[in-house]
């Protein structure tokens, strides 16, 4: 990247979802802030000009679920690989999970990862710090000393959180110093198949995970935030009835937030086909009307945030037979895209669809951080230039070779979707162009 300049973004539609703002304007970007939008000042000389003619200019994406993999598991994602991923796809900021080799159970680790990813200067990586130590769900970690060392919130990633009692000590700690525990609700034992359960996984002779994994998680961690008052995000709910139970504990007043994965979005477990490892995922593709309740939660707001849940996974783990293949799909590249995709399909407004990746996230972000997360989710005179301008009506080809991250597989291989990323802005800097 360049040294900071003055940037005039030209022509294009602006949207801000936070404010409600859509009018084609010029934005102009003063010392990686936004200065003006619309209303030049006469005496801005801009040092580059870009056009953005026929494209959208939106705050750059938010993404709340992306795995960088290192450290440890460098053979199946580095972070300047998937760091550039993410600028590819317009994602300028990013939360990865704490399951990494080590565990980001210790503040050293939590420095060293951000001080590694500042130094790439690509997306802003905000990392979620373990709730118990090597994530065993047996004894707490420092909470105090991993939030200083930059950990946004607390997590069990993949790992469920079987011992109850630990689960409300995590809850008053978090609650006492104003932490949020992020959790994907599964109950352990239930939650140990490949598939989800119905008559597909049980013609395919797969083991299944039922709705009650989800439900049965759910009723303890509202249960145990009625008793703490502790702050919960639930990371990437997949069914109908869960969207339901979080609908409820959402109007009775619990402070509560939620992410869908944008594989449950859009697939269903039909889209296993004939044992398509790229379609092992965590949580398991569910049945349509699963998918159908997502999507209808997703835009009346009862779910706050879409996320990619990119899980970057190396060849031969996906080669193996698909109950023994690794769990997980490449999508960072993929969330604005089927954003779109979503909001073509759904009727759902284009303001929307930038929301749940812009505005939404930024909003479970500041909640957590106990503050009004101003840096990410928006565009507004005075806020830190993060910007993705991409051609809404420009349509392409999922191609794994094509995809910038080490992880090449998605069950959207092949896809022809909407949406082509232009130009992705970080602080006021070029991170990407295509």
């Amino acid at each position: 990247m360049n040294m900071l300049t003055n940037i005039l973004i030209k022509g294009g539609r602006v949207i801000d979802p936070a404010t409600g703002f859509d009018e084609i304007a010029d934005v102009a970007i003063a010392n990686g802030v936004v200065c003006a939008i619309k209303n030049m000042a006469p005496d801005f000389q801009p040092d580059q000009t870009l056009d953005a003619s026929g494209c959208v200019v939106a705050p750059g994406l938010l993404d709340l679920a992306v795995r960088l993999r290192e450290p440890g598991h460098e053979h199946e994602g580095m972070l300047k690989s998937e760091l550039a991923a993410a600028v590819a796809g317009g994602v300028t900021s990013l939360v990865c999970p704490p399951d990494t080799d080590p565990v980001l159970d210790e503040p050293g680790l939590v420095e060293m990862l951000r001080y590694r990813a500042q130094k790439l200067r690509q997306s802003r990586v905000y990392p979620l710090g373990a709730l118990t130590r090597n994530l065993a769900g047996e004894t707490l970690t420092e909470m105090i000393e991993l939030s200083e060392a930059g950990c946004v919130a607390f997590s069990q990633a993949e790992v469920p959180l079987a011992n109850t009692q630990v689960m409300q000590r995590a809850f008053q700690y978090a609650s006492t110093f104003g932490y949020a525990v992020w959790l994907r609700p599964q109950e352990l034992f239930l939650g140990k198949g490949v598939a989800a359960s119905g008559a597909l996984a049980t013609r395919m002779g797969l083991s299944g995970v039922p709705v009650a994994a989800e439900t049965i998680a759910l009723h303890t961690i509202f249960e145990l935030m009625k008793a703490t008052g502790a702050r919960v995000h639930l990371c990437r709910l997949s069914s109908a009835s869960g969207v339901a139970l979080v609908r409820q504990a959402k109007l009775d007043g619990l402070p509560l937030s939620c992410d869908i994965s944008i594989n449950s979005l859009h697939l269903t477990d039909a889209d296993i086909g004939y044992f398509d490892s790229r379609a092992r995922l965590n949580p398991p593709l569910r049945q349509q009307r699963d998918r159908d309740a997502l999507r209808s939660a997703l835009a009346d707001g009862t779910i706050d945030a879409l996320v990619s849940d990119h899980t970057p996974v190396d060849a031969d783990a996906k080669a193996l037979p698909f109950a023994q293949s690794e769990a997980g799909a490449t999508g960072v590249e993929l969330l604005l895209s089927l954003a779109l995709k979503w909001s073509l399909d759904s009727g759902v407004s284009l303001a929307r669809a930038l929301a749940v990746i812009t505005s939404g996230p930024a909003a479970v972000l500041g909640a957590s951080l106990g503050k009004r997360q101003d840096r990410v989710g928006r565009l507004v005179v005075g806020a830190v230039a993060d910007l993705c301008v991409f051609d809404a009506t420009a349509a392409w080809t999922v191609q794994s070779d094509a995809l910038r991250s080490q992880g090449k597989h998605t069950p959207f291989c092949g896809y022809e979707l909407p949406g082509r990323v232009r130009y992705t802005m970080v602080g006021g800097q070029l991170a990407f162009q295509a």
